[in-house]
């Protein structure tokens, strides 16, 4: 008999094509009357459109959105949400990281919009950036609420950057097999996150305005979000906060290119996961299979495409190793990250002896 422990998160989901229209309802179940918008520049003409019923209940706007959640743009939005009882977040995972980070000291309640595949906005994670170093931690007072989930929002993303995003989110699906606090409820979750992304990345590559196929993405991403959220991050998401943090790289990209070296690490040692994660991509090999998706999908090649120097990953490698889960599949060495980090930075095919 397996033994196990799930938390289950409370929250709030509304998903369908329309959904938004839910939105005013939603917040008047708040009774909210003073209400901080957090949009970036690229949101905030949908956001206030989104808003005009209830316009003279949105107290203010913060827009200053940074990836990756500067302590300073922290401070700025704590600052803007003085006497506000509600947190409307309308955009990406940047986004809704900016609401979080005023939650986490204000104890304000969100009510999160999607308009990306980040899948942040249905996990107790959040995360600020102090100069470079990227801290994260858990705290249930950051989970939204609400989330409205609208495939019609996402219909105006490039598709490179829902290629970017829905790899994001496939990075929570793969590594929530083997986080610490893997469960087979999780693993389940998992496992459909990865065939609902596997069937929508490529689709969308193939037509952005293929709306089916965003309904995939949204459903993934949310899938993958939710796995996350109870299974926790792994060594995969330690190495891409890292090095975001240290070198201020694009969060989705830099989970994207990182992750399939990362699978061919733990697979060999993780047989049971490596299987499912097949499956569910509908390839033999887990590890060729991403790979062949990423470089189909345009995934950057290697780290270094993102603006890295070949010497940069060495710099980091001590906190890295600081945070490297002790149950990790293969045990984490300071020569297998090295060759992995390089290999990622390359860009080269990920295989197992590459990453030992």
């Amino acid at each position: 008999m397996t033994t196990f422990t799930y938390d289950a998160l409370p929250g709030r989901v509304v998903f369908g094509f329309g959904a938004v229209a839910e939105l005013p309802a939603e917040i008047d179940a708040f009774d909210a009357q003073r209400i901080l918008l957090i949009a970036g520049a690229s949101e905030l003409e949908l956001a206030r459109a989104l808003c005009a019923p209830f316009a003279d209940r949105i107290m203010t706007t913060f827009s200053g959105i940074r990836p990756h959640v500067p302590i300073e743009v922290a401070d700025s939005a704590r600052e803007a949400a003085a006497d506000a009882d509600l947190l409307l977040c309308v955009g990406g995972g940047s986004t809704t990281g900016t609401a979080k980070a005023v939650a986490l000291t204000t104890g304000l309640p969100i009510i999160a919009v999607p308009t990306t595949y980040a899948g942040s906005e249905v996990t107790p994670v959040w995360g600020l950036t102090q100069g470079s170093r990227k801290t994260t931690g858990t705290n249930s007072v950051v989970l939204p609420r609400t989330v409205i989930y609208d495939p019609d929002l996402t219909l105006t993303l490039p598709a490179s950057l829902s290629v970017a995003s829905g790899l994001n989110a496939m990075a929570h699906c793969v590594e929530a097999f083997w986080a610490p606090r893997r469960n087979p409820v999780s693993s389940a979750v998992a496992a459909d996150g990865i065939r609902h992304l596997a069937a929508g990345l490529p689709a969308i590559a193939a037509d952005p305005g293929d709306g089916t196929a965003r309904a995939d993405l949204l459903l993934g991403a949310y899938l993958a979000g939710s796995a996350f959220a109870v299974a926790g991050s792994g060594l995969h998401h330690k190495i891409c906060h890292v090095l975001g943090g240290a070198f201020d790289l694009p969060h989705a990209e830099t989970h994207a290119i990182v992750l399939p070296y990362v699978l061919a690490l733990n697979a060999p040692n993780a047989p049971e996961a490596a299987s499912r994660i097949a499956s569910a991509l509908g390839h033999e090999n887990p590890v060729q299979g991403l790979h062949e998706l990423g470089t189909k999908l345009g995934v950057p090649e290697g780290l270094r495409a993102l603006g890295l120097s070949e010497s940069d990953p060495e710099t980091v490698i001590d906190d890295i190793l600081a945070l490297a889960p002790a149950d990790n599949p293969t045990p984490v060495t300071r020569d297998g990250l090295k060759n992995l980090l390089r290999a990622a930075w390359a860009g080269t095919a990920p295989t197992r002896e590459e990453a030992a």
